[in-house]
């Protein structure tokens, strides 16, 4: 999408409803933060023009929430193919365009098959599947789209991982459901030249 075609509230240089952060208004702290987005090698798939963006206009949120996502992250907590490919079911499951098109070459780059990432796009049942992955994605349907988990689904995952890990593989897959919903909510729109990689509503 050209810049002419943005929505009316989205504004060019950020390309969502709030403008970057202006580094000359944040503190120390996070000016770092500010920094380690604006490098491309700083550790964010989005940079500005993501969820880091967005919240540094809060910079104590932004404070806040970068120990959690470290943690959360950190593939010695949840391997890095696990950790994506809830990332991807998360995103599916709230129709999140930028988290998805975020993370989708990042998932298969962890060893997330087309198969799968094709299954999660089109809601298609995990049918075949390894166990984990398919239970992981009748999990996350249930949880983002049911708002509840049934003691069946539950007990599938709860087999495969150890207690910490699973409390720590729902807390990562809600903290991108507040991603989605920080992304959702200021229209952040896709990077230029990138199509939506999720169908139509």
């Amino acid at each position: 999408m050209s810049d002419e075609a943005l929505p009316q509230d989205i504004d060019p240089e950020s390309r969502c409803r709030l403008p970057l952060p202006d580094r000359d208004e944040l503190d120390e702290d996070a000016r770092k933060a500010f920094d380690s987005l604006a490098n491309p090698k700083g550790g964010s798939l989005a940079g500005l023009r993501g969820p880091g963006g967005i919240r540094l206009h809060s910079p104590e949120l932004s404070r806040g929430l970068r120990p959690a996502n470290i943690r959360l992250r950190d593939p010695d907590v949840i391997d890095a193919r696990t950790r994506e490919l809830a990332i991807l079911i998360t995103a599916r499951e709230h129709d999140c365009q930028f988290e998805w098109a975020a993370h989708e070459a990042e998932s298969k780059k962890e060893g997330v098959s087309d198969e799968v990432v094709e299954i999660i796009r089109h809601r298609h049942p995990p049918t075949g599947l390894p166990e984990p992955d398919a239970a992981l994605i009748i999990f996350g349907r249930e949880l983002f789209g049911d708002h509840r988990v049934t003691p069946e689904t539950y007990a599938r995952l709860a087999a495969l991982f150890d207690r910490r890990t699973l409390v720590d593989l729902v807390n990562l897959m809600g903290m991108y459901a507040m991603t989605a919903a920080s992304l959702i909510a200021f229209d952040a729109q896709l990077p230029e030249g990138t199509p939506p990689g999720l169908p139509p509503r």
